[in-house]
């Protein structure tokens, strides 16, 4: 199979450390000093074998270039470099790591995820097209699942999204109202939008009798995990996934209900940070 030119392989050498990558991936980024050397607009120096050079720490590039490649920040277990490592990124201007890197630093020390997941079921009856002019009353049990998230570390909530395949900051319900001019007639400058705390989820798995048209068109949401494209078909599977992204964060469990031996089937969760 040929490869597109933005798929074959490229050589860095990060300060006398090789990488091999490809160019898609170093501009995933296009607004990066990465993506702008991609793009021509900044002249590359080589090293004597023809490697790309770039006269940075090496081994703070390794999660630079994991970043590019996954969108997800994945340090070791007490990692203590991250202001060498948000030097890096401010280096390469990646704005979603530099956002990243600040919510972790934020976050360090105690910090509280408390989750509540709520279940309603009921029966859903719904028109079926048989024919050009026959429709049979057709119906299925349907559960609907919202889990309400509070975080006071907004970093754990980014990772959480980006786990589900969900855009982060969640955008809002609608547009706010512009600042109002400065006594004097001047504009006010305009409000910068603060990592919200709060995740609310709303999904509802299809079951296998209902049409999909149907349930796009009841406003019905399916929810999956990106790793493995599995979805989420009940609570104890966001679960599993809200207590694998907890304890990445060094978050332990605080309380559990309604009972405490059986995590997975909890309806309330409660973790700390200290």
């Amino acid at each position: 199979m040929l490869r597109t030119p933005s798929e074959e392989p490229v050589s860095l050498n990060v300060g006398g450390t090789l990488y091999t990558t490809n160019s898609e991936t170093l501009s995933r980024f296009p607004d990066s000093m990465l993506g702008a050397m991609f793009r021509g607009r900044f002249a590359s120096s080589r090293d004597q074998a023809g490697n790309l050079f770039i006269d940075r720490d090496g081994k703070a590039f390794r999660h630079v270039l994991n970043y590019l490649r996954s969108r997800r920040l994945d340090l070791p277990e007490g990692y203590r470099e991250l202001e060498l490592l948000r030097r890096e990124a401010d280096f390469y201007q990646i704005k979603p790591l530099l956002e990243e890197l600040s919510s972790r630093e934020e976050g360090r020390g105690y910090a509280l995820l408390q989750c509540n997941i709520l279940t309603q079921t009921q029966t859903l009856h719904f028109n079926q097209k048989q024919g050009p002019l026959n429709y049979t009353l057709s119906a299925c049990s349907l559960t609907v699942y919202r889990a309400r998230i509070f975080c006071t570390c907004p970093g754990l909530l980014s990772q959480l999204s980006a786990r589900l395949g969900l855009p982060w900051p969640p955008p809002p319900p609608s547009p706010p109202p512009p600042p109002a001019p400065a006594s004097d007639g001047t504009p006010a400058p305009p409000q910068s939008r603060r990592p919200p705390s709060r995740l609310e989820l709303d999904w509802s798995p299809r079951p296998p009798e209902l049409p999909q048209a149907e349930h796009a068109r009841l406003g019905l949401r399916q929810l999956w995990a990106r790793e493995g494209g599995r979805e989420l078909r009940d609570g104890p599977a966001f679960v599993e996934e809200l207590v694998a992204v907890a304890l990445a964060g060094r978050f332990r469990v605080d309380s559990l209900q309604p009972e405490p031996g059986d995590i997975l089937n909890c309806t309330s969760l409660r973790f700390l940070r200290y």
